[in-house]
């Protein structure tokens, strides 16, 4: 029973985006692991940009420096 925890920053991900992860990654395991595609579970979670750091900033930061 495979579990797949996909995080994303919580800005521009569209519903059709992430049902197509949802599916490519069930199908990704299904094809090389022979993964039962009932039982695969993927979470996507969101996370805000205050909350996901890089080289010491948070991503927010991070962004304003280039």
């Amino acid at each position: 029973m495979p579990y797949v925890n996909i995080k994303v920053t919580n800005e521009g991900v569209t519903r059709e985006q992430k049902a197509h992860l949802i599916k490519g990654v069930t199908d990704l395991l299904h094809t090389v692991l022979d993964k039962d595609p009932e039982m695969t579970f993927v979470v996507i979670d969101e996370v805000d940009l205050t909350n996901w750091g890089v080289g010491g900033l948070n991503v927010d930061e991070y962004r304003k420096r280039s």
